[in-house]
């Protein structure tokens, strides 16, 4: 682990968090919350833990996957098993020792348990339980369940992502889970300071996985229902800014480039040699220039076809007009920029020993989130979570372990 100063203020510090989710926006939310000093308690179901457990750098089922590591760091494990009627009471014991609780379950699996929302802010008015379920938890989809590539398919992300004329895909990573954790952790801060500096109490915070995906549409709601226009797939490419794609290099990698708006653009007619461009009538405005897409982007392929990929960043740069090469992870991890700020770090796990980890994000400058332990071991803190507050003897943790309750 990176040596960080023990005493550094954590603005989250004296929160207290229940983690009882799966896969993979909810789970997240709480360590964002737990990365910024919140106590996080894990619940996991006994003898295979959370499902982000398997996969790479796992043994064996339940234990310690790559991205177990990073995603329960800072975080607690305790096993119960919610499908039984003593764990389900345990839970609801637990629920009045926390602030914040945090759910993925379907809402009838929730009110089959006992642990529907209204019943866990009637066990502890003010905590902040936090709902991020597939369809929200009221609408003719309630009951249904989703995972990111559902939610990116519902919320139309899927629809406009691709090449035109070909079938939608899929982004790469599992990007509508992470962006709904940050909108839920958002929401949870947001809630938190309602209740303690606005004199309020808690709240359902009801989030929908599809909803983060949704509110990233841009325009495109806006423009349907005044124009009637759909927005459609255009691969690369922007459909109201150009230049803005991507482009292939002597070296055969690709490189992104930003030129759209009119200033951009003069200096990028500037830098491939041909400042004239700009006052060209097919290029000269910002509706032209869209509508004549396909010749001015022929023109720019080929001044950054002679070029490598190093320097077409590094010129265009120099101009300032934003421009990157189009990075792998194992560019990324080689690359002084995220190294020099501290977008990973390097961190020893007793059992995969040094890996590279993304960081605490984002950076305060104030009040910096830690990384202070990696993803538990199944059910480490389950006998002192229990007993330290819910004052359960060994007897009793004793006899809840025979039962296959913990």
């Amino acid at each position: 682990m990176p040596e960080e100063p023990a005493d550094r203020p954590l603005p989250l510090s004296g929160i207290r968090v229940l983690d009882v989710a799966t896969v993979l926006a909810a789970p997240v939310t709480a360590t964002m919350l737990g990365d910024f000093g919140a106590d996080v308690v894990k619940v996991e179901e006994p003898g295979r833990g959370d499902f982000t457990r398997n996969g790479p750098g796992a043994a064996e089922p339940g234990a310690r996957s790559f991205q177990w590591i990073q995603e329960a760091r800072n975080k607690k494990s305790v096993t119960l098993d919610l499908r039984t009627p003593r764990g389900q009471q345990l839970l609801r014991d637990l629920v009045p020792h926390f602030d914040v609780v945090v759910t993925n379950y379907r809402p009838p699996t929730l009110e089959k348990w006992g642990l529907a929302p209204e019943t866990l802010r009637e066990l502890n008015p003010r905590a902040v339980i936090v709902c991020l379920t597939g369809y929200g938890l009221n609408g003719p989809y309630r009951d249904r369940g989703a995972f990111d590539r559902v939610a990116s398919a519902f919320a139309g992300l899927t629809y406009v992502s691709g090449e035109q004329g070909r079938p939608p895909v899929r982004s790469g990573y599992a990007v509508i889970d992470y962006m709904a954790a940050y909108l839920a952790a958002f929401a949870t801060t947001t809630a938190l300071y309602h209740r303690d500096l606005r004199g309020g109490e808690g709240q359902i915070v009801d989030l929908a996985l599809y909803e983060a995906g949704f509110r990233a549409g841009e325009n495109a709601l806006l423009a349907y229902g005044a124009l009637g226009q759909v927005r459609e797939r255009c691969g690369n490419q922007n459909p109201d800014i150009v230049p803005a794609s991507d482009f292939d290099t002597a070296d055969g990698r690709r490189v992104s480039l930003h030129a759209g708006t009119d200033t951009l653009f003069r200096r990028l007619c500037r830098v491939i040699g041909d400042p004239q461009l700009a006052d060209d009538p097919r290029f000269a405005t910002r509706d032209e220039r869209v509508a004549h897409q396909d010749e001015l982007y022929r023109l720019i392929a080929e001044w950054v076809a002679g070029l490598d990929a190093d320097t077409v960043v590094r010129t265009l740069n120099d101009a300032n007009i934003p421009a990157a090469p189009i990075m792998s992870i194992a560019d990324i991890a080689e690359d002084p920029h995220y190294r020099e700020r501290g977008t990973f770090v390097e961190v020893d796990d007793p059992e995969h020993g040094p890996v590279p980890m993304v960081a605490a994000l984002p950076r305060l400058t104030g009040t910096p989130g830690r990384i202070r332990s990696l993803g538990p071991r199944l059910g480490e803190h389950t006998e002192e979570v229990l007993r330290e507050l819910l004052g359960l003897a060994p007897a009793e943790l004793s006899a809840l372990r025979d039962d296959g309750v913990l």
